[in-house]
C-alpha cells in the first residue's frame, strides 16, 4: 500500500487550534472522519507535531490502499459538510488550501529502506 508523507507549517498562534483539531478527529468527529477516510481508501493515518528552528510543524504519515493521485482529485473535489469543515480547519492552522493541494505540500522521498526479515533469534 502507498505511503503519503508530507510536512504541515503550522501557522503561527495555530498550534492550540490543530491539538484541537487532531482531538476533535479522534474525539467528536471520529465516526466522520473514519466514514471520509473509508471514503478515500485510507487504512491508517498519524499526525506528528514536531518543533523545528522554522516554528512547528505536523507531519502526516497516510497509508492508502488505493493510488494517492485518485484520492487526492476526490478529495479535492468534495465540497460536502464535513470535508468543507476539515479542509477549512487544515487551511486554518498550516495555510494549505486543499481544495487545491490536497495531498498538501509536494515532498520528494529521499530513503525507502526496508531491512530484510529473518527468521533467526539472537542468543546472548
Amino acid at each position: 500500500m502507498p505511503l503519503v508523507v508530507r510536512a504541515f507549517p503550522v501557522t503561527p498562534g495555530q498550534e492550540a487550534a490543530a491539538r484541537q483539531f487532531a482531538a476533535d478527529l479522534t474525539g467528536s468527529r471520529r465516526e466522520e472522519v473514519e466514514a471520509l477516510y473509508s471514503r478515500l481508501g485510507i487504512q491508517r493515518e498519524c499526525w506528528h507535531l514536531q518543533d523545528t528552528s522554522n516554528g512547528p510543524w505536523v507531519i502526516v504519515v497516510t497509508d492508502l490502499s488505493g493510488e494517492p493521485v485518485a484520492a487526492g482529485e476526490i478529495y479535492a473535489a468534495s465540497q460536502a459538510g464535513f470535508e468543507r469543515w476539515f479542509k477549512d480547519q487544515v487551511r486554518l492552522v498550516t495555510g494549505i488550501d486543499q481544495d487545491n493541494q490536497p495531498l498538501g505540500p509536494p515532498t520528494e522521498m529521499l530513503l525507502d529502506l526496508t531491512l530484510p526479515q529473518t527468521g533467526a533469534s539472537r542468543e546472548g
